[in-house]
């Protein structure tokens, strides 16, 4: 332990969440470590146009994460580009491993490490994970310009994609399983009024098809929800976009969870199961799921820690 590395608080994740928790933290004084994890800056930097963020009725999504992050470290907030992989909470301080070799220890720790897109888990879809299939357009939308692709979903996040995948796609299939969108009705209209994309309803991905050598897609089979009739629609890239689950990997042996996975919170409070830990954004609220509620979280979480780190101080003087 002579090697390890301690702060006051230890921040786990770089996303919405995180880093406003690494900007009140370092306000209170608290020195603060941001250990980013395996997606520097969350969900956002996989998207485009963010226009429900106060202040800014349009921004890039990795352009917001980029001026985060400058703000935690202005404030003098540590950001470690590294991954945790092992977090002990059985006894105070808490010790954190990293990918690099480092250990951490911190009087109380912020688990800001969001969500990660959720996959069908069809055995075509992933053999051709990276092949022609995707979870992020942002990242591979280049790809298909000029060609016919497919969505899958009916969210907020599968609309978004499919209207993101017009710039590029000569046609995009959204297939759904309903006859009506969960998403936002602004996305909707935009969605309906966009002559490049087609909606598919009361449809669900049965498999993905595609060629061996080279790797590739070329299409997708779908059934029909209700008749369970089946047929092929050509495309060379298929989206994968029905929603995400939270990134509890590191901590789901140990704390209570709740709601599919999500950690669970004490009411009005960021407070875990386990004193001294705190959770925030994505890993924590499955109502929500957005970036200005996420950024409120990490703030409470950093004046959660705060104060539990005072009221740990008075109990040690006592």
């Amino acid at each position: 332990m002579t090697d390890a590395i301690h702060t006051k608080v230890l921040i786990i994740g770089s996303g919405p969440a995180g880093y406003t928790a690494g900007v009140y933290a370092s306000r209170a004084m608290l020195a603060p470590i941001l250990v980013q994890g395996i997606e520097p800056g969350g969900q956002l930097t996989t998207t485009t146009e963010v226009e429900n963020w106060p202040g800014d009725t349009e921004v890039q999504g990795p352009d917001l994460m980029v001026r985060m992050e400058a703000h935690a470290k202005a404030m003098g907030c540590e950001v470690i580009s590294d991954i945790i992989h092992d977090l002990d909470t059985s006894k105070r301080p808490f010790i954190a491993k990293s990918d690099s070799g480092r250990t951490y220890t911190a009087d109380a720790v912020i688990l800001a490490t969001g969500a990660r897109a959720k996959w069908l888990g069809l055995a075509t879809e992933e053999k051709f994970k990276g092949f022609g299939v995707s979870a992020c357009a942002t990242c591979d939308g280049f790809f298909y310009r000029g060609q016919e692709i497919a969505v899958i979903g009916g969210g907020n996040t599968a609309v978004e994609e499919a209207l993101f995948l017009t710039n590029f796609a000569s046609k995009v299939t959204l297939v759904h399983r309903r006859d009506e969108l969960r998403a936002e009705k602004i996305l909707q209209d935009r969605l309906m009024k966009n002559p490049k994309i087609e909606p598919l309803w009361f449809h669900q991905l049965e498999e993905v098809l595609g060629e061996d050598t080279p790797l590739g897609v070329s299409g997708i089979r779908v059934r029909h929800t209700k008749t369970g009739e089946m047929h092929d629609i050509p495309c060379k890239g298929v989206f994968i976009a029905i929603g995400h689950a939270p990134a509890n990997e590191l901590i789901k042996d140990d704390l209570e969870l709740h709601n599919g996975g999500y950690v669970k919170v004490k009411l009005g409070s960021t407070e875990t199961s386990i004193p001294g830990i705190f959770a925030a954004g994505d890993l924590t609220d499955h109502v929500y799921r957005q970036a200005v509620t996420s950024a409120g979280m990490g703030c409470m979480a950093a004046l959660d820690a705060e104060r539990f780190l005072a009221e740990s101080a008075d109990d040690l003087e006592k």
